[in-house]
């Protein structure tokens, strides 16, 4: 969708988007157009509020798998599809075009619930060629945003990671994941589970701009030391650092988490592959016009010239000049502040406790000899 340069880049409450950008395989694309009619001087131009809907939806596989070398897990399960918590910058908002929804604005409030997603999970952990590995939990969207309070889908999961004895890892911008207390401390008693929260900057204000609907800094800072002090091992990520924005937080977020009780810590730079990179612009040009052709300048550096590079090794941090400070950054602090150099993402999982449940009855009626 495009937008004249006469209508106005307005921020809409609690989205972290401002348009439904169509996303790459739709057939028919419209456009904005200005009516002439401008507001009244003194008179504010006002974005429409829109409601969130979610769709129950029957998944028919839950463990989605991987081989690329700089994620740190092999496989992942994701309970929901988009994520309300509308982050401008999030990597996955294009798999919403593979739905023929917009990236934009439809990937925040068109959001999908795998309703079966337990019943699933126990199944493909009940066959007999299924090898235990850890399972990251709510990585390309996250497990705890708001409509877990109602669907409890992510509960439901680490009830059978419990009941199995399998261990898993979850990230989370939201602090309802300190409801989950009493199922995640007899995991951490057995070695099969750690929990990082992403921060991405102390400053409520920018937060809000920044994730519009997740957790406020604080918040999260408090559920890490709440869930920390229940024995369970928590760290952070300071996902994603972004230049002249919050990248002078970096120092700060690590000791707040440090404090907090985080044992381990990492950090991921802006990526912005396909739809997220015009998404981006956006919003630097809605809360930050008079920077944001340097932030994209400096990223373009970071990026050998592009908005984005895939390559495995570099996405995660860049190249170049800047890449290299942040990385020393980030070293130094780490040292200083005492985290593990050697747990510095995914902590190490026990994978020997496992306990293969019985296969549902339907796909079993020989019975479990057989």
């Amino acid at each position: 969708m495009g937008r004249p340069d006469s209508i106005p880049h307005v921020a809409i409450k609690g989205r972290g988007s401002t348009t439904h950008l169509p996303g790459r395989f739709e057939s028919t694309v419209s456009e904005a157009v200005d009516d002439g009619w401008e507001a009244e001087e003194g008179e504010e131009f006002l974005a429409p509020r829109l409601r969130t809907e979610v769709r129950a939806e029957t998944a028919r596989s839950i463990i989605s798998r991987n081989n690329s070398p700089d994620v740190g897990f092999s496989q992942s399960v994701n309970p929901y599809r988009g994520c309300e918590h509308g982050c401008s910058y999030c990597f996955a908002r294009p798999s919403h075009a593979y739905l023929n929804l917009s990236p934009g604005l439809d990937f925040e409030t068109k959001l999908f619930a795998k309703t079966n997603a337990a019943q699933l999970l126990r199944k493909e952990l009940s066959k007999p060629s299924y090898v235990p590995q850890p399972i990251a939990l709510g990585i390309n969207t996250d497990s705890y945003q708001p409509i877990e309070r109602k669907f409890k889908l992510t509960r439901q999961l680490i009830e059978v990671m419990l009941e199995t004895r399998h261990p898993f890892s979850l990230i989370t911008k939201n602090a309802l994941v300190e409801r989950d207390i009493d199922l995640l401390a007899p995991l951490a008693e057995l070695n099969l589970v750690s929990v990082h929260f992403s921060v991405t900057s102390l400053d409520p204000h920018l937060s809000s701009k920044l994730e519009p609907r997740a957790a406020a800094p604080h918040a999260r800072l408090r559920a890490m030391r709440r869930l920390h002090d229940a024995g369970i091992p928590v760290g952070v990520m300071v996902a994603p650092v972004i230049p002249w924005i919050n990248d002078a937080e970096l120092e700060a977020v690590l000791e707040a988490a440090r404090d907090a009780g985080a044992s381990s810590a990492g950090y991921v730079l802006l990526r912005l592959p396909l739809e997220v990179a015009p998404l981006f612009r956006d919003w630097l040009d809605t809360h930050y016009p008079d920077r944001a052709t340097h932030v994209m300048s400096t990223i373009n550096q970071l990026r050998g010239g592009k908005d984005y590079d895939s390559q495995f090794g570099t996405r995660m941090r860049g190249q170049g000049v800047y890449a290299d400070l942040l990385a020393n950054r980030f070293k130094l602090a780490r040292r200083r502040l005492g985290f593990d150099a050697q747990n510095s993402h995914w902590p190490k999982l026990d994978c020997t406790k496992f306990e293969r449940p019985a296969p549902p009855k339907a796909d079993s009626p020989q019975g479990s000899l057989f």
